[in-house]
């Protein structure tokens, strides 16, 4: 019911350009707060802006 009612909250926002910028803003603050918990618990913190734990190995990066 939860996610029911995100997605309806989001689609609403989604359709005006304030928004979009309402929903990107809570993206990049909700994936900083991920990163930032796994960091504390020591577990492998959520990629930074997309990035994949594979792209970041093609890459190069650990």
């Amino acid at each position: 019911m939860k996610a029911f009612l995100k997605l309806l909250v989001a689609r609403r926002l989604a359709a005006t350009p304030l928004g979009l910028a309402i929903l990107g803003a809570g993206w990049i603050l909700g994936r900083r707060r991920k990163r930032r918990r796994a960091e504390r618990e020591g577990r492998q913190p959520v990629p930074q802006y997309g990035r994949t734990a594979q792209e970041a190995a093609r890459a190069g990066r650990p």
